[in-house]
Parts: structure tokens; C-alpha cells; sequence
């Protein structure tokens, strides 16, 4: 699988998915230059979205980092490895978020687009 075909399937699949992007996620032309960090967040009744008063679980259980620039596309980073995976957490402030993915069709699903959340997570990845 493709990294471009990677992101599309994690992002279009059922599992929980938050996007911590440096611009805007435009993965039909892929013009210009962006970094996505894709956390995976635990499924269950423990998960984020479900939190009353803003308590409940929000655990990153996988982290994976992907980039693209000028029509290529790559992944950087990925670990499901619990020591590193712990130092990645989900803001506060994630919101919905349209995107565009690959076949054309707009989407919408969780993130934030923050480029010093994203070098802050590069820091992490090394």
C-alpha cells in the first residue's frame, strides 16, 4: 500500500483518527509542502468525543507521520510502541476538519491545523 493510500484508508476507515496537520490536507493534488501527524486514539466507552464535562479517556494508542510536497508522498514516522506513543497526546482544541482526499471527495473528520504542534511532534518522532 501506498503512503497516499495509507492515509486514505486510516482516515476514511473506522477507526478513530485525529489529524495534527502543518497546512491545510489537500491529498488530491498534494501541491505545496505539508507534514501530517495521524493519531490513532483507543476505541471503547473510555474515548474522547464521548466525555461528559470534558473527563473521559484519550488515549493516542499508534502515531504515524506522513509528508508530502510537490506530488510526492511519504511516510516519516510510526510506532505503536507505548513508551513513545505516551509522549503524543491530543489537544485540547481539536475540532472538525475538511479535507480532501485523494479521489477528489471532501471529508470531514478531527484535527487541528497547527505547524508548531506539528514540529513539536517531529521533535518527539526522532
Amino acid at each position: 500500500m501506498s503512503p497516499l493510500e495509507e492515509i486514505s484508508s486510516l482516515l476514511s476507515g473506522g477507526g478513530r483518527v485525529i489529524v495534527i496537520a502543518e497546512n491545510e490536507v489537500d491529498l488530491k493534488s498534494l501541491r505545496g509542502k505539508n507534514t501530517l501527524f495521524l493519531l490513532k486514539v483507543a476505541e471503547g466507552s473510555l474515548a474522547g468525543g464521548g466525555r461528559g464535562g470534558g473527563f473521559g479517556e484519550r488515549r493516542v494508542v499508534a502515531v504515524l507521520a506522513f509528508r508530502y510536497e510537490d506530488g510526492v508522498c511519504e511516510k516519516i514516522f510510526e510506532t505503536a510502541e507505548e513508551a513513545t506513543v505516551g509522549r503524543f497526546e491530543v489537544p485540547y482544541y481539536v475540532t472538525r476538519m475538511p479535507m480532501r482526499m485523494s479521489d477528489g471527495a471532501e471529508s470531514v473528520g478531527y484535527g487541528v491545523v497547527d505547524p508548531e504542534l506539528v514540529a513539536a511532534f517531529a521533535q518527539m518522532a526522532r
